[in-house]
């Protein structure tokens, strides 16, 4: 108890699903604090059991989970450890989502389909989470799904310091592997210093859904040393893939950059094979060693969400902290 005004002191704590235990460490330590301890498991029928060992009431609530596959299972986890700490008098609740689960199904594209990022949204804010906190979201839209503060934290400019302290940005040129990411492209020229931009035009066959059947690379790459950039990479196959084509066009190097690492399925062997010179992730989703490769960078977010927290917990300003839209 303050003895000056007579209110309750504020209590800062942290809580961690079991999706990517190493990253809440790894904050909890930039934060000078622990974890909060809780039980969690599996029950045969495959529900998600939590329960926390400390009393939480009056604490202001920060609650992290990174949403990789089995994706479904910590979403679910995650709503329950919001629940359980709104039904215990939790006084705030932030949820911290490094990677935004379903960020792709952010529109509908055909009639019958959903809008799946919004009901993550709906979902968290029915659970009583009271704000969100991400990692460069797929599309800015998303902020205007959840009814309540959310911080939009950019890790485009860890990966853009990194290429700046690593490669001579005198021969850099940006690369956006499509059209649409021709804005995020613009950024990292700015964070480089004024380097040239490119995209991969893709030229697609009206009988012949789904595919591409030609790339075309619109700017000037001969000679230069192209960072292909994206948010995340999946299946690596449209980031590999531009990756050969600028080799084809006469690039002398290839740097690949991304903030959300998913890498389902064959996406170590496309980018180990496809003749990147580096390619460099951020830890907002594990990335376990048999995903890993020489030539693989994984740079921590960690330090960048600390600071988030500690703002957000002293009321202080997380827009000045970060550059980007806010």
């Amino acid at each position: 108890m303050n003895a000056k005004s007579g209110t309750p002191k504020k209590s800062l704590m942290l809580f961690s699903g079991r999706a990517h235990p190493e990253l809440a460490e790894e904050v909890a330590k930039h934060l000078n604090v622990t974890i909060t301890p809780q039980s969690a498991y599996d029950f045969a029928s495959g529900e998600v059991f939590v329960r926390f060992e400390e009393s939480v009431r009056g604490c202001d609530a920060f609650v992290m989970q990174s949403h990789t596959a089995p994706i479904n299972k910590w979403v679910m986890e995650q709503l329950l450890m919001v629940d359980a700490l709104k039904r215990a008098s939790a006084k705030r609740i932030t949820v911290i989502m490094p990677f935004y689960p379903y960020a792709r199904q952010d529109k509908k594209h055909k009639g019958r389909e959903p809008i799946s990022a919004r009901l993550i949204a709906d979902l968290f804010k029915t659970a009583g989470a009271d704000r969100i906190m991400t990692v460069d979201l797929h599309t800015a839209q998303i902020q205007g799904f959840f009814d309540g503060p959310v911080d939009h934290l950019f890790a485009q400019t860890l990966l853009a310091r990194y290429m700046r302290e690593n490669y001579p940005a005198d021969n850099i040129t940006v690369v956006s592997p499509d059209a649409g990411r021709t804005k995020l492209a613009e950024k990292w020229a700015n964070e480089l210093g004024g380097t040239p931009i490119a995209f991969i035009h893709k030229t697609r066959d009206p009988l012949r859904p789904n595919e591409v059947v030609a790339n075309r690379v619109v700017g000037e790459v001969k000679g230069r040393l192209c960072v292909v950039i994206d948010d995340m990479v999946d299946t690596g196959g449209t980031i590999a893939k531009a990756v050969t084509q600028l080799l084809d066009e006469g690039a002398a190097d290839v740097v690949m950059a991304a903030t959300h690492g998913i890498l389902s399925g064959p996406a170590r062997e496309r980018l180990s094979e496809c003749g990147a010179r580096e390619v460099i992730f951020t830890n907002t989703l594990p990335i376990p060693e048999e995903k890993r490769f020489p030539g693989m960078t994984v740079l921590s977010i960690a330090p960048l969400l600390a600071r988030a927290i500690q703002q957000v917990f002293e009321d202080g300003s997380v827009t000045s902290l970060f550059d980007g839209d806010a």
